[in-house]
């Protein structure tokens, strides 16, 4: 993980391999940001012109080098792009820093230590700048020969090792307390990728469930995992059902981190498909490559409690990991089969390849019998989802509308795009059924928003929920942008995160 520091020292006495600033896309050409000053005076002002002639222009992600000036000890320059400049008094908003910290960080992997002097107005900044850094310089090289080490056999570049924050107040306590939350939120986040990208041959559910426990101990989270025999003696039909065909057995995680001052208290539950084959209902060729992620929900869920016990938070926060792996095999659930959820419903399973919202449907129940305030799932649920809203927007479903509005908006606050989708009631027909409850498929049309009509049935009466379907945003399978890797995401795990620190704040409503 790359290490943090603030610092005050000037930037060119200042000993590291690059010094990154920020370069603005103006209306006459590129400008130089705030932060950059005693790098530009080196130029004697003409920094900006410089760039223009290197063929640099400011746009958002943008990468230009060169050589540091004269008496610096650092010897390269970066100029990372900002996007367009700010209005006059305005400062630049976060996730521009975020990104931009981000693609500085990547652009440097090798290095062991760089200057960031991007602009900080607040603390808030240092905070958004750092958090880029480290999801920005994330790898997952644990399969590959070179691994880690730079000078391995394979040539790879190991990650940004040091990021100093110039301009920023080490003594401050605003200051310090927001680059050590943004250290904490980020390595759970990176903790969610590894989790993602982490092959299923060595990610079943009992393997998961070990990762969850470790963690747990490691922060002094109270933790409960279910085998087989301990879901079958509850009742979990839906968790037994979709690992009925796989060799490896399900599992249910239950993670409870509580505070002595919580007022409110928190259930996220998450879809843990360690991998999804789509049982008997098979997947087509080309659709089974990144199935590995279909954890990801579950993921964030294990990281956000981690870090909000990390973070210590005044809220009492309860993740549930409903994991199985989905297979093929002789006693693997049937199209046609009806199964007895935890709740006592049953649900005719039309198609298996729609078990997300059956494992979810028992962590949901399990999670109602709590009566926490509210709960939000986070699934990689539907491939409907994605035709909606593409790669990299999430869509958010409540039964409540103020509460949607909030996790929208702290969505968004976070810099992880999402989107509110409604529940419309004339698709719940749809999946009655003539044997049982209700089915697990309803109309085609609208498939996402029938998922969450289905899980909305497993929700405890009056209690507030939301439903995340990520399955776009988790798994990046194009080139990396700003702090996003190609693989997995973390997506969802800052909006966790924030919804409790908003809980906690008594500030979600």
């Amino acid at each position: 993980m790359t290490a943090l520091t603030l610092s005050t020292a000037a930037a060119p006495g200042l000993r590291a391999d690059a010094i990154v600033i920020g370069v603005a896309k103006g209306a006459k050409g590129p400008s130089v940001a705030p932060g950059a000053e005693a790098v530009d005076k080196a130029y004697d002002g003409r920094l900006a012109g410089v760039l223009e002639t290197l063929g640099a222009s400011g746009a958002e992600g943008e990468v230009t080098k060169l050589p540091a000036p004269s008496g610096f000890k650092a010897p390269v320059v970066v100029a990372v792009g900002l996007g367009a400049e700010p209005g006059k008094g305005a400062g630049y908003d976060a996730e521009v820093l975020r990104r931009a910290a981000g693609v500085a960080a990547r652009a440097l992997a090798g290095a062991k230590k760089a200057a960031f002097a991007l602009p900080l107005a607040e603390a808030a900044d240092a905070g958004v700048v750092g958090e880029g850094v480290l999801l920005g310089a994330y790898s997952f090289d644990a399969y590959k020969e070179s691994g880690r080490d730079a000078g391995a056999k394979g040539g790879g570049k190991a990650p940004l090792a040091e990021a100093a924050l110039l301009g920023a107040k080490p003594r401050d306590k605003a200051y310090k307390a927001a680059v050590e939350r943004a250290a904490a939120v980020a390595e759970e986040l990176n903790r969610a990728r590894d989790l993602v990208n982490t092959p299923p041959n060595d990610l079943n559910p009992e393997a998961f469930a070990a990762v969850a426990q470790a963690a747990a101990k490691e922060h002094g989270i109270k933790v409960q995992v279910l085998d087989e025999k301990a879901l079958t003696k509850g009742g979990y039909g839906g968790i037994l059902g979709v690992g009925a065909g796989s060799a490896s057995g399900p599992r249910l995680v239950k993670l409870s981190y509580t505070s002595p001052k919580a007022k409110k208290s928190l259930a996220f539950v998450g879809k843990g498909i360690t991998y999804d084959s789509g049982g008997i209902s098979l997947k087509p060729a080309g659709h089974n490559e990144t199935m590995k992620c279909d954890m990801a929900g579950a993921a964030a869920v294990f990281a956000a409690v981690v870090a909000a016990a990390r973070l210590g938070l005044e809220a009492n926060v309860t993740g549930w990991l409903a994991l199985a792996e989905n297979m093929p095999s002789g006693s693997a659930t049937r199209p046609g089969d009806v199964l007895r959820m935890f709740s006592g419903k049953t649900v005719e399973v039309l198609n298996t390849d729609a078990e997300g919202r059956l494992v979810l449907a028992d962590a949901l129940w399990a999670a109602s019998q709590e009566k926490p305030d509210a709960i939000i799932d986070v699934a990689t649920l539907t491939g409907a989802m994605m035709l909606a809203l593409g790669s990299r927007t999430y869509a958010v479903m409540a039964n409540d509308d103020a509460f949607r509005s909030a996790v929208h908006e702290a969505a968004e606050e976070v810099g992880e795009p999402a989107w509110p989708m409604p529940l419309p009631e004339h698709l719940r027909k749809g999946m009655d059924s003539p044997t049982a409850d209700i089915a697990n498929m309803g109309e085609r049309m609208g498939g996402g928003l029938v998922a969450g009509l289905f899980l909305r049935e497993f929700v405890g009466e009056g209690i507030t929920w939301a439903h995340l379907d990520i399955a776009g945003p988790a798994f990046n399978e194009g080139g990396p942008f700003g702090y996003t890797p190609k693989g997995g995401t973390g997506t969802a795990v800052r909006t966790l995160v924030r919804v409790a620190e908003l809980a906690a704040a008594g500030e979600l409503g």
